[in-house]
This record gives structure tokens, sequence and C-alpha cells, in this order.
């Protein structure tokens, strides 16, 4: 978001008319942009145009209904409001079908009008930084690291630098942050993927099954060459444990045997946040060349919605159902599940078993517009401690913009404020 305010493209031939409507806009915190007639709009207004349009119909040369069809044959998704001083029920409803955002009849009410171009601009806001999510989307698909925070740039930007070196790498996080996805692009991002990755769940492991593990023919010797992947290690038993710092110090399996079969792996092992002590300190250190930290989703809540959007293209493609609105998991604040919980909760939207997804999908699009406005201004009051000042400043729009929102989604400060 740009912290400016927001635009409205106003059309109309009439001098005076339009001075006093874009005074009305621009007292509600608007920025607006006047143009006397439609083909000078037409020229001003192209596919990256974030604002919306208020038209006049009835203007010499290029009406409002061609303005309108020209537009939206650039940009389908465009709001446009047309205004009318000749009430024309049958031209009002060929327009509303074709896809205009609203129809007033001059002269009009003001507060129709500011009504109308508050639902117009919230969706346009809602259009376009979907569709800057997804371009974000499309950019991370190739690794699936998804995410624009600081920590998860500082990690992409890290892990080339890791993935053709040998050394050995412990990544720390909570459960469902990625820990295994870091594993395999360091695997996939060097001259070691043309071998297999090899997966040890160590907290799945059976009492007795590590002499499995490190004869000259265990699941240890099949990750020569390649990658070594040592999940859950905190949770491996101890003398599981003593056995693998033999095996990190010489590399080897079967080492009882005359001739030790080598086995040349890279080795990642990952655990759990907090959990280093009850890793032994000499099995630690050995592996631990590089330690990366996997942040929980809790302190990186800014790429909810970039995950959202990556998770509702992965887990939609080949369904013929409508995209669920999934406006709430972008407003909640606990994810004690990660990134796991995450896109689950995504898949469960896609397949129709979420029923809050499947209530707000079945909502009118003004109503669903209206919730997702209300659950953005009242995370952001909570999380600024009930400072206004501070939550004006985190949703980046106006002071009058912000009061007028409140007050038309009967917000309430005061509890809000309450401890």
């Amino acid at each position: 978001m740009s912290g400016e305010r927001p635009i409205v493209a106003l059309v109309d031939d009439d001098d005076d008319l339009r001075l006093a409507t874009g005074q009305l806009l621009m007292l509600a915190g608007y920025d607006v942009r006047g143009f006397a007639d439609a083909p000078a709009a037409l020229a001003a207004i192209d596919q990256a145009f974030a604002g919306v349009v208020v038209t006049d119909v009835r203007m010499p040369g290029m009406s409002g209904i061609e303005l309108f069809r020209a537009l939206t044959a650039r940009d389908a998704d465009l709001p446009v409001v047309l205004m009318t001083g000749h009430g024309d029920v049958d031209m009002a409803v060929s327009v509303l079908k074709a896809g205009a955002w609203d129809f007033l009849s001059k002269p009009f009410d003001p507060d129709a009008l500011l009504a109308a171009v508050a639902r117009a601009t919230t969706a346009r806001a809602l259009t376009t930084e979907n569709r800057r999510l997804r371009a974000l989307a499309e950019d991370a698909g190739a690794d699936e690291l998804v995410g624009h925070s600081v920590a998860i740039r500082q990690l992409r930007a890290t892990l080339p630098m890791l993935s053709d070196a040998d050394l050995d790498v412990v990544v720390e996080g909570e459960t469902g942050t990625g820990k295994q996805l870091v594993a395999r692009l360091l695997h996939r991002g060097g001259r070691r993927a043309r071998h297999r990755f090899v997966t040890i769940d160590c907290a799945a492991l059976p009492p007795g099954a590590e002499n499995n593990l490190f004869d000259a023919f265990g699941t240890l010797s099949q990750a020569n060459r390649g990658t070594l992947f040592l999940d859950n290690l905190d949770r491996a038993e101890e003398r599981v444990q003593h056995r693998l710092v033999q095996f990190v110090e010489r590399r080897a399996v079967a080492l009882d045997a005359r001739e030790p079969v080598v086995v040349n792996a890279r080795i990642v092992a990952a655990i759990d946040e907090g959990a280093r002590a009850r890793v032994l300190p000499a099995l630690f250190h050995r592996l631990a060349a590089v330690s990366l930290r996997l942040p929980p989703l809790a302190e990186r809540l800014e790429d909810v919605p970039l995950l959202v959007m990556h998770f509702l293209a992965r887990h939609a493609r080949g369904t013929t159902r409508p995209a669920a609105d999934l406006a709430h998991l972008a407003a909640r604040r606990t994810w004690p599940g990660n990134v796991r919980e995450l896109e689950l909760a995504v898949e469960r939207s896609v397949l129709g078993l979420d029923d809050k997804a499947r209530a707000d999908t079945e909502l009118p699009l003004p109503e669903r517009v209206r919730g997702f406005e209300r659950a953005l201004i009242t995370d952001a009051v909570t999380r600024a401690g009930g400072d206004v000042t501070r939550a004006i400043e985190l949703l980046q729009i106006p002071r009058e913009t912000f009061y007028y929102r409140v007050k038309r989604l009967g917000i309430d400060l005061r509890r809000l404020r309450a401890p």
C-alpha cells in the first residue's frame, strides 16, 4: 500500500457540477482527478490505474456508457459508477448487467454517492492487492519459499550460497514452519541434486531400528553423493545420537566391518526451536557448521496474504469450484501450526469443508467487502493497542477516511480500546 489517498476519476462535462462533486469527494478523503470529457479520461486511465471511475452518462461526443465499455474492455475489474440526469430504468438495468458498479440518478443523495464510491474503492484495493500478491506468488513459485518479510528474503538470499557447499546445516524452527522444505531447496540448488534426498524421521524410529540404519546396505548408505535429512533430530533416542556422532565424524557405515562403507553425504538436520538441549553437544556441534532459524508465522504475518494466494493457486488448480473468500485467514493472528496449518486451512476452503469460507462466499460481494474491511480496521486498532493514530499509520489511509469508514461500518472504537 502506498499510503496515498484513494483515487477517483471524475468525468462530467458540466464544469460546476464536476467542481461540486469533486469537492464532496475530496472532503471524504479521495484524490479526485477531473475530466471534462470521456476521451480525455480514456487517454489517462490505463490498466495500471488503481482507482475507480465516476462518470456522467449524457456527454457530447463519447457518452459515459461508451466510456464504461471501453474502460472495462481494458480491465474488467475496474469499478465504474454512472450518473445521469435522465432517469432511465432500462438503461440502468442494462449497464448494471454489463458490469457497471452502480447507477445514480441526478440529483443524487451525496451519501449515496459516497457509499457507492467507498464500496468501489474497497473492492478496487482488494483487486489491486490480489494482483500484486498473485504476481509475487508466481515469482516465488519456482522455489516455493514464499514471503516478502525480512526473514524470508534473507533466507532466500542465503540458500543459493549454501547449496553447493558441503557444509552440514542445522535448521531450527517450530512445527510447520518448513524445515524440510529448506532442506529440499538446499539439495535441489546444488550439484547433489542429481542424487538422492534421503529422509530419516528420528522421532519415528522404532526400538532397534538403528541397526538397519548403520549397516552397509542401510538407509544412511543410500544417501551417498546426495543429501541426508535428519528430521526431528532432537527426538532421537540417546543411543541413536551416539551412533550418529560416529557416522558424522567418519562418514561411513558398518564401522565394525573390515572395510567400512564410505557415505559421501551432505547432512541437513532439523530440530524444534528451543530443543538444542535434547541433542548431544558432540552431535550438534559437528552438524551445525551453519545454523538457520525459520521464524514462526506469528513473526511474519505480513506473509499470510501472499501464502494464501500461493496455496489457493496450488490447491484450486483443476477444480471447478469458485475460489473461496479467504479474507478471514488473512485477518487471523494466531497460527500455532504455522505455514502447514495455513495450507490445510486453504485446502479445506477450496474443497468446501470450511464453513466460515463457504458462508463468506455465499454473501453478496458488498457484504464480503464490508466484512473484510471491518476485519482489517479492527485488527489494526487491536495491534495498535487502541492507539487510533498508530492504527491509521498501519492502515496507511487518511484520518478522515478512517473515521468515515469506522462510522459507516459501525465499529465501536471504545470497545477496541478497552483492556
